[in-house]
């Protein structure tokens, strides 16, 4: 051990060579292996090979969707319209973004919440490396996914010149206002629920273990820059002041750095955690306010914040 001074005695020495060497691996398994932390596409068990269909929840008109992404990975998605067809025409579509664990059949019943209770056409997909799509799953794989999806919905006879509602939960937030950042003429409303400011910012909270190394986290989703590119579009902010994984600071940050023309609104649920929050009391009515208030009517004013408790 030529490289510590000879006063340190050997015990030492050998306690702080090993720590050095600890540390060090455990950065290097962070580097290499985080995708399979951040997007744990195998749980729950069977997620990979099972994926329930509309039907199941009670949505009969669907389209089972495969769709080529521009990098050559085939994507599985639902697209889930209303009838009859001219309804469907006139009635705004969500897309759902769906947060790292599990696939778009894990998202059915929620999804049949907009379809039945909110009368909205509905589209799921899986990212890669998520249920039946191929490859695997990673940050700009999932935003090339999310271009794909959107690109489909804007050829869609049926679906083309609906409005357009990207509706994110936890990651699948990052997504929606990536996509909302980038498409601002084809988004008509972006709804996130529990989402992060960026993901080195929330892994000292999720995995408190690793909190030195987050400057290994090549994984970003920089929502608290994207957001601030978003000008036009009304907003609506969902957050469960349980929530366990994502401080709730870091919704409200957001919020507070969002500077769109189409209003913004903010939505606690006192009860609400991190996974239950869409099971919470007046969570669907907000957002059916939300649809009607903000997204279906055409004007775009400049007008003082909601803040909605």
């Amino acid at each position: 051990m030529l490289f510590l001074p000879d006063f340190i005695p050997t015990l030492i020495q050998y306690l702080i060579t090993i720590s050095g060497i600890l540390f060090c691996g455990g950065g290097a398994l962070l580097y290499t292996f985080q995708c399979e932390l951040i997007y744990p596409a195998n749980f729950p068990p069977g997620s990979r090979q099972q994926v329930a269909k509309p039907p199941e929840h009670g949505i009969y008109k669907y389209e089972d969707l495969t769709l080529t992404t521009k990098d050559n990975i085939k994507i599985r998605a639902y697209a889930c319209r209303q009838v009859p067809e001219a309804t469907a025409r006139i009635s705004p579509t969500i897309l759902f973004l769906h947060a790292n664990a599990g696939n778009m059949g894990h998202r059915l019943p929620t999804a049949k919440k907009f379809y039945t209770k909110l009368k909205c056409n509905v589209v799921l997909l899986s990212y890669r490396g998520y249920g039946l799509s191929e490859g695997k799953a990673n940050e700009k794989g999932i935003q090339i996914d999310a271009e794909c999806i959107l690109d489909h919905i804007r050829n869609d006879d049926v679906l083309k010149n609906t409005k357009i509602i990207l509706y994110g939960q936890s990651v699948g937030g990052a997504v929606a206002i990536y996509l909302a950042s980038r498409n601002q003429n084809d988004i008509s409303g972006l709804i996130v629920e529990n989402t992060f400011l960026s993901l080195p910012k929330v892994i000292p909270h999720v995995i408190p273990q690793i909190r030195h190394f987050t400057f290994l986290c090549h994984q970003i989703w920089p929502s608290e820059t994207a957001i601030k590119q978003i000008v036009n579009t009304p907003m609506l902010f969902l957050t469960g002041t349980k929530d366990e994984l994502v401080p709730p600071a870091h919704m409200r940050q957001l919020y507070e750095l969002t500077e769109t023309r189409g209003r913004k609104v903010w939505k606690e649920f006192p009860n609400g955690t991190h996974n239950d929050t869409v099971l919470q009391p007046e969570y669907f009515e907000t957002i059916g306010e939300f649809i009607e208030n903000r997204v279906m009517s055409s004007t775009v004013t400049k007008e003082k914040d909601d803040d909605d408790e």
